[in-house]
Order: C-alpha cells, then sequence, then structure tokens
C-alpha cells in the first residue's frame, strides 16, 4: 500500500490482505479489528513531540539566524553592533554546553511522550 520502511512494531498484525501492511494505511483503509491498538502517536502526544523538540533546537535555530543577520546587516552600527556581537558570542559558547547538559532531561522526557 505505501513504499516506506519503518520497523517491525509499525506494521499492522495478521495475514491476508493486512499483511505487510503499515499501520497508517491500514487506519486510512480501515484495516484495523475494533480492538486493536494503534501504534500511531495520538494528536496530543504528537503536538507534545513537536514542542518537546522545537524548545530542544530553538537556541540553535536563533543562534543561526542572529548570525546571518549580524553578519549581513548588523555590522554598520556603532553602538549596537558590538552588543549584538557580545550577545552572539555569549549564546554561541553557552548553547552547546546547555545543550549537552540537558540531554538526560530531554530523553526523560521522549521516553514518557513514546507510546
Amino acid at each position: 500500500m505505501c513504499t516506506q520502511n519503518y520497523p517491525n512494531d509499525q506494521f499492522a498484525k495478521g495475514n491476508g490482505p493486512r499483511y505487510l501492511v503499515c499501520a497508517r494505511c491500514a487506519l486510512e483503509h480501515d484495516m484495523m479489528a475494533p480492538g486493536e491498538e494503534s501504534p500511531l502517536y495520538s494528536d496530543e502526544v504528537a503536538s507534545a513531540r513537536l514542542s518537546l523538540f522545537s524548545r530542544r533546537y530553538r537556541p540553535w535555530a536563533l543562534i543561526i539566524i542572529g548570525w546571518t543577520l549580524f553578519l549581513n546587516m548588523g555590522q554598520g552600527i556603532p553602538p549596537w553592533s558590538t552588543l549584538f556581537l557580545g550577545a552572539l558570542v555569549l549564546l554561541t559558547i553557552i548553547t552547546p554546553v546547555r545543550h549537552f547538559m540537558t540531554r538526560t532531561k530531554f530523553r526523560s522526557d521522549l521516553a514518557r511522550l513514546t507510546p
């Protein structure tokens, strides 16, 4: 039904027309049994996971945007360019340290949100 590569736990169980059909396609084509639980994420879990990943990687995106703005437009304003450069250097140093120090909390929150 689809051409995606999934792990074995993402396939619908059974023989016949349900054999080797992913859970998403089985839900879309009404092939799941009435009492069978879907391995897909609910809307609440999906939005919580998206929020978790966006909080984790937001500082990296801000650093990239900040350096791009500084290199393109921010070098000509005398008092503000120095302050902006100082803030960017400080964020560039702090962000990797903070990223690796909060790794275990991120993994525990991700495990909590994984069904």
